[in-house]
């Protein structure tokens, strides 16, 4: 089964997806070893890992690249940044057919105006109402497999209110996305109503620190919504552990040692490169041993 089609089926179960943010092929595996179902990849982080702001500074094949990385490092199905398209409908055609083809197992396109930024800044601009519907329409004609799912979202509660954000999600909907994603709702009210107001499924950006309130998981999941992300958690927890840790070394300080080298590899599955290894070393005659064969 494909990514794109394990995302359909969790979402046919109807219980509420959690997908933590992942931007590099570590947190992509740390996020499937805490038994997760989804991950997400954050366009910030992503950003932040070549040494950018979250300013729309970053192409598509740098994020394409980065969503197979974790896609291949989690095996799980990944639920991708794709920022405004990258351009117009050509534009975002391309886009879905790479991400696809990387083995991603949906994108969320959004209406801002290029350059784009973080949602939960201000000063946001928005792309017309007709350039965000031709882009949806563009991403739902060239996906290949009709798994592969289309998230609408938009920017519009902070530059033109809630009202508008409700209607260009039902517009998105109309013009073929899967799900869609309003971004930075700023009152529980207003998180809750986005669930009732949009005529199909929502997804949720859990946001600490943001413009919208601090939302659970557990009242998320009672609202409605179908997917929850949660972008950020990790990368502001190694971003504050690194400086912690950098600042005692300055001092000569090492933290107690948590496991060894040894036992970091086998998160990343030491044992099964090393077993290949033996394998293909240990038959004298040339013949396959057997668990080579096997494989």
């Amino acid at each position: 089964m494909t990514h794109a089609a394990s995302l359909r089926t969790l979402l046919k179960t109807g219980e509420m997806v959690v997908a933590p943010g992942a931007f590099d092929g570590i947190t992509g595996r740390m996020v499937a070893s805490a038994g997760f179902p989804a991950v997400y990849m954050t366009g910030a982080g992503t950003s932040m890992t070549l040494g950018y702001p979250d300013y729309g500074l970053i192409t598509m094949t740098e994020m394409v690249a980065n969503a197979q990385r974790i896609v291949h490092a989690s095996d799980l199905p990944l639920i991708s940044d794709a920022d405004t398209g990258y351009g117009n409908e050509l534009n975002v055609w391309r886009t879905v057919q790479e991400f696809e083809r990387a083995g991603v197992a949906a994108i969320h396109i959004e209406d801002q105006a290029f350059p784009k930024k973080c949602g939960h800044l201000d000063d946001k601009e928005l792309a017309s109402r007709e350039d965000f519907a031709a882009k949806i329409r563009a991403a739902a004609a060239a996906r290949r497999s009709p798994d592969f799912t289309i998230i609408a979202r938009t920017d519009a509660r902070g530059p033109a209110g809630l009202d508008e954000a409700i209607a260009r999600g039902n517009l998105a909907l109309a013009a073929g996305a899967d799900m869609i994603f309003v971004e930075a709702p700023q009152s529980m009210e207003e998180v809750a109503a986005v669930p009732r107001l949009i005529k199909g499924p929502c997804l949720f950006n859990m946001v600490r620190g943001g413009k919208s309130p601090d939302v659970s998981i557990a009242e998320a999941r009672q609202m409605g919504f179908a997917v929850s992300i949660v972008p950020g958690l990790l990368l502001r927890g190694i971003v504050e552990t690194c400086d912690a840790l950098l600042s005692d070394l300055r001092e000569d300080r090492f933290p107690p040692d948590r496991s060894s080298p040894g036992a970091l590899f086998a998160r990343f599955d030491a044992a099964e490169w090393d077993e290949r290894r033996t394998a293909y070393r240990d038959s004298s005659d040339g013949t396959p041993s057997s668990c080579a064969a096997a494989e």
